[in-house]
C-alpha cells in the first residue's frame, strides 16, 4: 500500500463494542432529514463542530497548534475532535448508526455505507453546487467519483484521504532494509525474494548482536488488522497484483478473487514459511503486539521490514539523528522472481475515502463554506506548508522550507507536527495532490522531488547516489507503464451494509487471520496441507458467492465512473 494510511481493515465489522465518547453528539438545532440546509450568512463568528475520525490522529493538538489556530483566525471555526486509535471506525460507527447519535462532521473510512444505511448522512450535492466553488474546481470532472453507486448517485462524502491530480514522487513501503547494512555489503542488487533474503542472512552471518542484543534480520507488525499491511498484503505485490484491498481484479473481465487464492501468491507465503524455519523471521512476529514491534525497530536491531513507511516512522524517526541515520530504511521493490512487474504504482485515477456531514449537524452550509475555504488556495497553502515566516519563507517567488525548520520536520517530525499542524488538517476538506502547482508557480504541497530530496537522511542519501538513483520510487516500475485500473482502487469502494456480504466477508477474514501465520509457523513439509485447507476453508464460508457479489459491484463501480456497459 502507498504511504497512507490501512486500507482494506476498514471494512470489517467486529463484534465487540465501544462505549459512546461523550462530546460527540451533534444533536441540538440540527437539520433533519426532511429540511434543507439555509445559508445563515455567518462565516466568521466563532462556533465548534464536533468531528469523528476512524483514523489514529496522534499529533491532534485540539487546533492549538500554529496552523489550527490560524484556521480558527480565519473561519472562526473550532473543531472538537475524537479520533479512533485502532478500528477504523468499525466498533464505534455501528454504535453511531444504532443510536441516531452523531456529530457534526464524520470522517467514516471503509464504514461508510452503514451510515447511509442508517439514513444519517447529507447529500452534499446540492450544498457544493450552491456554497462550494472552490471544491467544484478541484474536483472539476472527476465529480462522478463522488458520487456513492450506480444505483444512489448522492454525494456523502468528499474524498480527503488523497489529493486530486496526484503524482508519486517517492515510495514509502515494499521490502525494506537498513542503510548500514546497504553500505557494509557495498550496496547490493535487491530485486528479488532471493536477493533480500541473501542480504538479510550475510549481515547477520556478521553480525548476530548489535549492542548487545540479538539482531533481528526480519519482523513484520501483525497485530490486529496490521497482518494485513506487513503479512499478507505484501504477497500480491511480491507477485505482480495491484493493490485491491482483500481481492484480486481480473483487469479484463473485472472479476473478483481473494487475492490468496493465486498459486504465485502461495509460492510467496512458502517463502515466508522458509524465513521462520531457516530463524531470520522473528519469532515473536505473530504474539508480538504493536508498540513491541516498534520498540525493536528503535532499538536499531532490526534489519529488514516489510511494511508502510507510515505504520513504522514513529519508531524511525528515534533513528534519524543518530549517526546520520544509518538505522533508517531503504525501500526496495521486490519480486517472486525477476519476470514479474510490480504493480505498486500502478494508476488509479483519483479515487478516495472522504468526509461528510450528518443530518444532525448544526448549520450545513457554514461547514461546507469552512470546508470550502479550506479548499481554496490560501487553505492548502496554510494546511501543508503552515505560515509564512514561520515554517516557511518566500525568496524570488517561491516558498522555501529553511534549513533548521527542515531539520525538525525530518529528526523530530511528531513534535514538529504537533506544534505547527502542518499536513495534520489534509482530512477536513478536499486539496490538490503532490506536483500540482498554484497560480504562483509554486507546488500546493511539500512532496515534491527536490523538497523529498532534502528531507532525506545523510544516510539514505549516501545509499540514494550509490545506486545511482535520486528518490526510492526509482526502484519501482513507472506508473506510464501501467495501465489505468478502471475501477480506481478497490478497497475504497463502499459497498451495501444490509446485505450477508459483511458477514461472509467477516467469516472469511477470520479464517485467513489465523490459517495465514498457521503456514508460515508450520514445518516445511506441512506448509501445502495447510495452506490447502485454508482454500478450501474460505470456500467452505462462503468466499465464492461472496466473490460473485463483490465483482458485481467492481462492474457497476465500472459503468458509473466510466460510463461503459459492463456485464
Amino acid at each position: 500500500m502507498k504511504g497512507k494510511t490501512p486500507k482494506t481493515f476498514a471494512m470489517l465489522l467486529l463484534a465487540s463494542a465501544l462505549a459512546i465518547t461523550a462530546g460527540c453528539s451533534g444533536s441540538g438545532g440540527g437539520t433533519t432529514a426532511s429540511e434543507t440546509p439555509t445559508d445563515t450568512g455567518d462565516t466568521t463568528s466563532p462556533i465548534t463542530f464536533t468531528f469523528f475520525g476512524a483514523d489514529a490522529s496522534p499529533n491532534w493538538n485540539n487546533m492549538k497548534d500554529a496552523v489550527g489556530q490560524e484556521i480558527t483566525k480565519q473561519t472562526g471555526v473550532t473543531i472538537e475532535a475524537e479520533y479512533d486509535v485502532n478500528n477504523g471506525g468499525d466498533q464505534k460507527i455501528p454504535l453511531m448508526a444504532a443510536s441516531g447519535d452523531y456529530p457534526d462532521i464524520i470522517y467514516p473510512k471503509g464504514n461508510l455505507s452503514k451510515l447511509v444505511d442508517a439514513d444519517a448522512m447529507l447529500d452534499l450535492t446540492d450544498l457544493i453546487d450552491q456554497y462550494a466553488p472552490n471544491l467544484k474546481k478541484i474536483y472539476g470532472d472527476q465529480m462522478n467519483r463522488l458520487k456513492y453507486s450506480l444505483e444512489d448517485q448522492s454525494i456523502y462524502t468528499i474524498p480527503t484521504n488523497m489529493g486530486v491530480d496526484n503524482v508519486a514522487f517517492d515510495a514509502t513501503g515494499g521490502f525494506e532494509i537498513q542503510q548500514k547494512v546497504l553500505k557494509e555489503l557495498g550496496y547490493p542488487e535487491v530485486k528479488t525474494l532471493e536477493d533480500y533474503e541473501k542480504v538479510l542472512k550475510e549481515y547477520y552471518a556478521k553480525h548476530p548482536t548489535i549492542d548487545g542484543q540479538p539482531t533481528i534480520p526480519l519482523t513484520l507488525n501483525a497485530d490486529d488488522w496490521k497482518i494485513m499491511i506487513t503479512v499478507t498484503n505484501p504477497a500480491f505485490q511480491a507477485t505482480g497484483g495491484p493493490d485491491d484491498g482483500e481481492y484480486y481484479i481480473n483487469p479484463e473481465t473485472y472479476e473478483a478473487v481473494l487475492h490468496y487464492k493465486r498459486p504465485e501468491e502461495k509460492e510467496y507465503f512458502r517463502w515466508l514459511n522458509k524465513m521462520y524455519n531457516e530463524g531470520i523471521l522473528d519469532k515473536d512476529t505473530f504474539v508480538q503486539k504493536d508498540d513491541q514491534y516498534k520498540s525493536k525497530i528503535a532499538s536499531g536491531r532490526v534489519l529488514g521490514l516489510i511494511d508502510q513507511e507510515w505504520n513504522y516512522s514513529e519508531a524511525e524517526n528515534a533513528l534519524k539523528s543518530v549517526n546520520n541515520g544509518e538505522n533508517t530504511y531503504a525501500h526496495f521493490s521486490v519480486s517472486l522472481n525477476k519476470d514479474i512487474v510490480d504493480h505498486t504504482f500502478q494508476p488509479t485515477g483519483f479515487d478516495g475515502y472522504g468526509i461528510g456531514i450528518s443530518k444532525t449537524a448544526k448549520d450545513p452550509v457554514r461547514i461546507i463554506k469552512f470546508m470550502d475555504w479550506l479548499a481554496s488556495d490560501e487553505g492548502q497553502v496554510l494546511r501543508n506548508w503552515g505560515i509564512e515566516g514561520e515554517q516557511y519563507k518566500v525568496e524570488n517567488g517561491q516558498r522555501i522550507i529553511p534549513e533548521d525548520v527542515q531539520d525538525r520536520k525530518t529528526n523530530d517530525n511528531s513534535a514538529f507536527t504537533k506544534e505547527t499542524g502542518v499536513g495534520m488538517y489534509n482530512i477536513f476538506s478536499a486539496r490538490y495532490g503532490d506536483g500540482v502547482k498554484d497560480s504562483t508557480g509554486n507546488y500546493y504541497t511539500t512532496n515534491f522531488p527536490e523538497q523529498i530530496q532534502a528531507g532525506y537522511t545523510a544516510a539514505e542519501k549516501e545509499t540514494l547516489k550509490a545506486y545511482g538513483i535520486t528518490t526510492w520510487k526509482d526502484f519501482y516500475p513507472s506508473e506510464d507503464d501501467l495501465k489505468l485500473k478502471d475501477w480506481g482502487a478497490a478497497y475504497n469502494m463502499p459497498v451495501p451494509s444490509d446485505t450477508d456480504y459483511n458477514v461472509t466477508f467477516q467469516k472469511t477474514q477470520d479464517i485467513i487471520r489465523k490459517r495465514i501465520p498457521e503456514a508460515i509457523l508450520a514445518k516445511p513439509e506441512k506448509f501445502d496441507q495447510v495452506y490447502d485447507d485454508l482454500l478450501a476453508e474460505l470456500d467452505k464460508a462462503g468466499a465464492v458467492d461472496m466473490e460473485k457479489q463483490y465483482t458485481v459491484w467492481i462492474k457497476e463501480r465500472v459503468s458509473l465512473w466510466t460510463g461503459k456497459d459492463v456485464k
